[in-house]
C-alpha cells in the first residue's frame, strides 16, 4: 500500500509539472507565431505579421552573450545570400543599455531589422515568448508558422536553400 500511494504522489508531481510546463512554454513548432511590435532604433515600428510571405528568422540575443555574438556571425552570410530572395532577420536584443546594444549591431555589422525593448529579460515580448536563455531562436514560414526552434547554421542553410531555391 505505501509503494502504490509513493506512485500516486510522484504520477500526481509529474502531471503537475506537465500541465505547469504546457501553460508556460515557449511557442510551439506548427503554432503560428505571436505577433511582435517593435520599434527600431529610428522609432518606426515595424510588426513581424508585416513580414508575411517572407522565411524569418526571429532572434533573441544579446550584446554581452558570446554565444549571441557568435550566432550573429553565423547569420550573416546567410543573411547576405539569401535576403534579395525572401530571408528576413528580425532581432531583439535583451540589453538594457540600448547604447551597448547599437555597439554590438555596428561590430557585428548587423544589417537585418533589428530591436531592443526596454526591460531586458522582463520586457513584453521575451515575456510572450517565454525567452529563457540567450540565443533563442525561430524560424518562420512564409506564413509565420514556426517551423524550427534554434536551427543550427547547417540546418537553416539547407531549409533557406530549399524553401528559397524558386527565387534564384
Amino acid at each position: 500500500m505505501g509503494i502504490q500511494l509513493h506512485m500516486k504522489k510522484i504520477l500526481a508531481v509529474w502531471v503537475a509539472v506537465c500541465l505547469f510546463t504546457s501553460v508556460n512554454a515557449q511557442p510551439k513548432i506548427g503554432t503560428l507565431a505571436p505577433e511582435i511590435i517593435l520599434q527600431d532604433k529610428n522609432g518606426k515600428a515595424i510588426s513581424l505579421t508585416s513580414l508575411r510571405g517572407k522565411i524569418v528568422l526571429v532572434d533573441f540575443w544579446a550584446s554581452w552573450c558570446m554565444p549571441c555574438r557568435k550566432s550573429n556571425n553565423s547569420i550573416l552570410p546567410l543573411y547576405d545570400k539569401y535576403r534579395k530572395k525572401g530571408f528576413e532577420v528580425y532581432g531583439i536584443s535583451l540589453d538594457q543599455d540600448p547604447a551597448d546594444w547599437q555597439k554590438a549591431v555596428k561590430a557585428d555589422r548587423i544589417e537585418w531589422l533589428q530591436f531592443n525593448e526596454k526591460g531586458g529579460w522582463d520586457t513584453p515580448t521575451a515575456n510572450a515568448w517565454k525567452i529563457e536563455l540567450l540565443p533563442t531562436s525561430f524560424l518562420l514560414d512564409k506564413n509565420g508558422i514556426i517551423i524550427s526552434i534554434d536551427p543550427n547554421p547547417t540546418e537553416l542553410s539547407k531549409y533557406l536553400e530549399q524553401a528559397l531555391k524558386t527565387n534564384k
